[in-house]
């Protein structure tokens, strides 16, 4: 496994005086950095090197999700091994970014397009900020797999896991549903959002639950649906009013803290080889 992954989320000029900081092979919830690099885009380099196999073993030994759950993370594992860089990169395009449905930008599920998801950007950027981090790639704040890179690097920091559970606890609606509708197509994705419900202590009968409703819903990724969602409406010169859209969700999702500011970190947040004791780059 190579030291640095080209699927850094964070980037932070590093100090090279500053004291060594703790990895995050410190943590038990190092299991989020994997979880992280899985549900992002499968890059090449993904499948390079001793990626996967790392991955796999971080998984197998993990003790804060199920043995049940823990087959299901790594039959995907297996999977892309199997199937190639390429077929799975297709793969995940027609899955995560056709259609709304299975966005991975936790705000478009809670706000849609209201103002109020520009408001939930601003104060989750200042939850980065006030952690010492700033985002280092062209990619909004609500993107799942860099929330959670993020959340895996703050354990290792702060060593406080019941904090990190509770933030992942705050989007557990979102996941549940996301792994709802993995679940409807089939995909084996789904152990990854299973593995998050039970990491914030959610129990995956949740997932149970919204199953007849995700089934009942009409899928926004076949064609008829994507060409629907671009083509322009047309106008009424006689005066009609246009219907206007509602957000897709009125469902609330807490990014504001009160606790303090916690202590400026000169370190960026990416995948480091779990096997060495060098400082998170």
């Amino acid at each position: 496994m190579t030291d640095i992954i080209q699927n850094t989320a964070f980037d932070t000029d590093i100090d090279q005086s500053s004291q060594a900081m703790p990895t995050i092979a410190d943590s038990d919830m190092k299991i989020l950095k994997v979880l992280s690099l899985l549900i992002d885009y499968p890059t090449n380099e993904l499948f390079e090197d001793d990626t996967l196999a790392m991955s796999k073993d971080i998984v197998s030994q993990s003790s804060v999700i199920s043995p049940e759950v823990r087959a299901q993370v790594i039959a995907l594992i297996d999977d892309l091994v199997e199937t190639g860089a390429l077929e799975s990169q297709a793969r995940y395009d027609g899955l995560f970014e056709r259609g709304r449905s299975l966005s991975l930008w936790l705000f478009e599920h809670v706000h849609g397009e209201s103002r109020d998801r520009g408001q939930a950007m601003v104060d989750l950027m200042a939850q980065y900020e006030a952690a010492g981090f700033e985002i280092g790639l062209k990619e909004l704040p609500d993107y799942l797999p860099m929330y959670l890179e993020f959340l895996a690097y703050q354990a290792a920091v702060t060593g406080d896991d019941i904090q990190v559970r509770m933030d992942i606890a705050d989007v557990s609606h979102i996941i549940a549903l996301l792994a709802a509708r993995l679940t409807d197509r089939g995909s084996l994705y789904v152990g990854c959002f299973n593995a998050l419900l039970q990491i914030a202590g959610k129990p995956l009968e949740s997932v149970s639950e919204l199953e007849e409703k995700v089934q009942q819903e009409l899928r926004d990724d076949t064609f008829d649906a994507l060409d629907k969602e671009w083509e322009e409406e047309a106008v009424d010169f006689l005066g009609a009013q246009q219907e206007e859209r509602c957000p897709s969700s009125t469902v609330g999702i807490a990014v504001d803290k009160s606790a303090p500011p916690q202590k400026q970190v000169d370190a960026p947040v990416h995948w480091v080889d779990f096997n060495q004791t060098s400082p998170a780059k």
